[in-house]
């Protein structure tokens, strides 16, 4: 089985007071799993850890995926604070990054893989950029055509998996490699999955390619007509982008991954509000505060309070479902 260990990454703060972030699991499978992925199953991988990490549940971050195939029963797993429920048929997709919760273990079963993104070719990986933001669905519900496929593929993947020296290593993982990587193009294309049609557009393109600039820049960059000289276009184009996607507007789009790194931070016990305008580069923290408080109907403080009772009872974020 799989344990992620629980030292921080290198690029895993710890903010500037004392007190301990949210930490930073690095992927660290079992001796002898090769190659950046490991296939287990949910009811596995609860049997296996039975002590951890959700007794008691505590946020932690990755720095690898977690896809999950829930086959039976029902999963529920907290996502950049919003607990999601994931019922037979769907998939839960974690991204590198995101704060996560595990519930405790239910009856949840099916299929469950775990990868770094370099196991990814680097033209798969270019194709499925939309389906590993860090804003894209964290539940996938494939159409019904390809449900059963999906499934297939994920247990062929697991029994490639559990075949581990009857084949020549380098045959092995280029099979597992492989059987991932139709899989995760199948499911992020497939019609039922929400956010991928409209990435046929031009205007979709350019707003991928502003989510990728914000998440280089937004700690710096807070304008959107900065971001539309980066990008060598017009504020007028790039509304109308993020509009197509979905959202009021573009400034809409750099609040909200303003505001998810403030609450990321705010939720580990070394952020100060102080400290957490500082990294995000507002003026000052009463800025910062009004900023928090709008968005949230919390001013930072309140909020920090909030996550670190969560830290001890079942984890709901507010507004979770």
């Amino acid at each position: 089985m799989m344990v992620s260990g629980g030292q921080l990454g290198a690029d895993e703060s710890t903010g500037p007071t004392s007190g301990a972030p949210t930490p930073l699991y690095d992927f660290q499978p079992p001796a002898g799993t090769p190659y950046s992925m490991e296939v287990t199953t949910i009811e596995d991988f609860h049997a296996d850890h039975d002590d951890w990490p959700w007794n008691p549940p505590r946020p932690g971050r990755a720095t690898f995926h977690y896809l999950i195939l829930v086959t039976s029963g029902v999963l529920k797993h907290d996502v950049d604070h919003i607990t999601r429920t994931v019922t037979p048929g769907q998939w839960l997709w974690v991204r590198p990054g995101h704060t996560q919760c595990w519930h405790p273990p239910s009856t949840a079963t099916g299929p469950f893989i775990l990868f770094e993104p370099d196991v990814l070719e680097a033209g798969t990986a270019r194709l499925l950029a939309p389906a590993t933001a860090h804003d894209a669905p964290a539940v996938l519900t494939p159409h019904p055509d390809d449900a059963p496929w999906a499934e297939r593929t994920a247990r062929q993947l697991l029994d490639e998996h559990r075949a581990l020296g009857r084949r020549p290593l380098g045959l092995h993982h280029a099979l597992r490699r492989n059987l991932l990587q139709v899989l995760l193009l199948r499911l992020a294309h497939s019609a039922g999955t929400p956010a991928t049609p409209s990435h046929t557009t031009r205007r979709a393109a350019l707003h991928q390619r502003f989510l990728d600039a914000l998440e280089l820049h937004f700690r710096e960059l807070h304008h959107v007509d900065d971001y539309a000289r980066l990008l060598g276009c017009s504020v007028r184009t790039l509304t109308r982008a993020a509009q197509d996607a979905g959202h009021s507007g573009a400034r809409q789009v750099i609040d909200e991954r303003r505001l998810l790194e403030a609450r990321r931070l705010l939720n580990s016990a070394g952020w100060t509000a102080r400290a957490v305008a500082a990294h995000l580069n507002f003026p000052d923290p009463a800025d910062f505060g009004r900023f928090f408080r709008h968005h949230t109907g919390l001013t930072p403080a309140a909020y920090a309070v909030q996550a670190e009772h969560q830290e001890i009872s079942p984890c709901r974020a507010p507004g979770g479902a």
